[in-house]
């Protein structure tokens, strides 16, 4: 791949030594606090947040679901923001909001709601003397440093890893803790995998659907995510058990499917969303597994739920070149800003 010196670009490759700093400076409160959520045992899990960081959110909780059995829902800011609707019982319950900047009105308006009805609170932000951080019952440092880019990246890898850290410690999950200790090398290798393909397929496209599946699902919607903000291409996510009802009417001939799996109980499932898309004639780009009628993007072997975030650290790197190719500045896309305040 072209080199390049956006921020995006280079603040993507920073994420392997952030992660390392992260993992290290918070395995100690992480250890404390999995403790007390282990002696409260709640009965439902909250996730909040929105952007970037609602892409980390799911990855939250089809972790937390697989691993620990609690079921976990998302919040609507809005209900506690806007409609400042009926008070929800959230004794029992344990609440993890995700937010880069942690100064959104309505993500700290939500939390504090959710702790007054009784939730205990857990923020992962990346400035903690933010809102969002001083008003949560503990509060994570990402440990991303500044993030310029309007593109979230290393912020993005730096949540999921935060919270896969969480849940490795919260579940007493031997094989995923042993495996996070080799994320951060993973993550290198990751960078420099070749993803050209992808864009010389995407560098005239005008819509894509990016397909995931369980623990990759997050992914696939911040793929989607990065796709509109830095390329200006419409790109929809969809889970592949999803796409199989109505999306597929659009899967004709020529049609771009970006898929990414990981090497779990979903794989089969993948296989045979390949067979339909090839039958439909739809131009296929697959990470995670090689097919001859795909255009292969390679990929790493690692824990299941490690490879969504090594397929995204690849992504990023072909999505920052391919907004380039089309003609945008991936560091200021039309009509955004770094932080979003939404009320």
């Amino acid at each position: 791949m072209l080199e390049s010196q956006t921020l995006m670009f280079r603040e993507a490759a920073e994420a392997p030594a952030v992660i390392a700093e992260q993992f290290a400076a918070n395995a100690t409160a992480i250890a404390a606090v999995c403790a007390r959520l282990k002696a409260r045992k709640p009965r439902a899990a909250i996730t909040l947040a929105r952007g970037s960081s609602d892409n980390a959110a799911t990855f939250a909780k089809y972790l937390i679901e697989t691993r620990l059995g609690i079921l976990t829902s998302s919040a609507a800011p809005s209900i506690s923001s806007i409609y400042n609707g009926a008070k929800a019982d959230l004794k029992d319950t344990v609440l993890i909001a995700t937010s880069q900047s942690g100064q959104s009105p309505d993500i700290v308006t939500a939390l504090g709601a959710a702790k007054a009805a009784g939730a205990f609170t857990i923020a992962f932000v990346n400035v903690m003397d933010s809102p969002l951080a001083q008003q949560a019952d503990v509060a994570f440092a990402l440990h991303a440093g500044a993030e310029r880019s309007v593109a979230a990246t290393k912020s993005y890898l730096a949540t999921v890893a935060g919270i896969a850290q969480l849940v490795a410690t919260w579940s007493d999950d031997e094989a995923l803790t042993n495996a996070l200790k080799t994320l951060p090398a993973l993550l290198a290798q990751a960078w420099e995998l070749d993803w050209s393909r992808a864009v010389e397929r995407l560098a005239k496209a005008r819509d894509l659907y990016v397909i995931g599946r369980g623990i990759g699902f997050g992914g696939a919607q911040e793929a989607a995510l990065k796709l509109k903000e830095t390329c200006g291409l419409h790109a929809e996510a969809f889970s592949a058990a999803e796409v199989r009802h109505g999306p597929m009417a659009l899967a004709k001939a020529g049609f771009p499917a970006l898929i990414l799996s990981q090497n779990d109980e979903t794989r089969p499932g993948m296989h045979e969303l390949v067979d339909a898309l090839a039958a439909s004639g739809a131009d296929i780009l697959l990470a995670g597994f090689d097919d001859s009628r795909a255009i292969n993007l390679p990929s790493l072997e690692a824990h299941p739920a490690l490879q969504p975030i090594l397929l995204l650290q690849s992504f990023y790197r072909m999505a920052e070149q391919l907004s380039r190719a089309r003609g945008f500045n991936p560091d200021n896309p039309p009509h955004l800003r770094k932080v979003t305040e939404t009320v």
